[in-house]
């Protein structure tokens, strides 16, 4: 610029202009950054509906409870064990095959005892501690029949191990395997029950309890634990508990463990008195008794003396 030459100020159209030019690049900026702002958002909402779509997803696969084989020698959902202490054999049930019922002995002269317990449950650790030599001799001479099912019904009162459905599965492996050792291996689990609402035994701890049970086949009793391959099928075995009836007995379904029941009777005494248990028992086979028809005397016919 030469000394002659004015500096030249911008009008005020030109300013107006600028400043509209100015005003238009930080709209179509913010715009950008609008869109930019709301596909994030969309995306963050896809995400969040996907995941919540797998939660659902999850929490409705598991409360079905996938159908599996059920166990060898627990065909009626548990396991009977007669005169000396052995068990009654029957194959591994289909997945879809309802329990099969067994008969008690109509007559009464052998007693039938049904136990639906949780290995979990300190009721059921204080009725089995109580009454199981009691109940081990009367079916070791074959005065009586016991019939365990195993459900996990407190398996959420375990912090989260689920303890319960655990003891369950390795129970069922018991049985399936050697079922000659169910007996010895329920009293070590009742023996050693843990606390209800604690984290219960380790399945490291469980299987030393299968070692003192005097299980002969460890190696596959072992696999089967770490495998929870009986783990459906004791669920679903629950549901068609808390669902009912329960067989050869007026209980609907049921409401809590342990369920005891002699003749189809149901014993609502103490859970630690042997003496109460027992004359339950005598009580319950009189009935039995009782209602039988009794068989017709034969009518002596004459004869002829000639």
């Amino acid at each position: 610029m030469t000394n002659g030459d004015v500096e030249r100020r911008p009008s005020n159209g030109e300013r107006r202009a600028a400043a509209r030019d100015k005003a238009r690049q930080l709209r179509d900026a913010h715009r950008k950054q609008e869109r930019r702002r709301r596909a994030v958002v969309r995306s963050s909402i896809v995400v969040v509906v996907l995941a919540v779509a797998a939660v659902v997803a999850v929490v409705i696969v598991s409360s079905i409870h996938p159908p599996s084989h059920g166990p060898a020698n627990m065909a009626s959902d548990g396991i009977l064990i007669g005169k000396g202490m052995k068990a009654q054999r029957t194959p591994a049930t289909a997945p879809d095959a309802k329990p099969v019922v067994n008969k008690p002995d109509a007559t009464g002269a052998t007693v039938s005892i049904v136990t639906y317990i949780d290995y979990l449950c300190p009721y059921c650790g204080e009725f089995e501690r109580t009454n199981a030599d009691q109940i081990g001799k009367l079916v070791d001479s074959g005065a009586a029949t016991v019939e365990i099912h195993p459900i996990p019904l407190l398996a959420s009162h375990s912090a989260g191990t689920k303890y319960s459905l655990r003891a369950d599965n390795a129970a069922a492996c018991v049985a399936n395997y050697d079922p000659n050792s169910f007996w010895e291996f329920n009293r070590q689990l009742f023996e050693n029950q843990p606390k209800e609402n604690t984290a219960g035994l380790t399945d490291a701890q469980i299987k030393q309890l299968v070692k003192r049970a005097g299980v002969k086949d460890y190696d596959s009793v072992s696999k089967c634990i770490d495998d929870s391959r009986f783990d459906s099928w004791a669920q679903n075995a629950l549901d068609r508990t808390l669902t009912g009836p329960i067989p050869n007995s007026s209980v609907k379904q049921l409401k809590g463990t342990p369920l005891v029941l002699v003749n189809g009777k149901q014993y609502q005494g103490s859970l630690t008195d042997p003496d109460e248990f027992r004359a339950f028992i005598v009580k319950a086979q009189a009935d039995t008794y009782s209602t039988q028809k009794p068989t017709p005397t034969p009518t002596p016919t004459a004869t002829s003396n000639g």
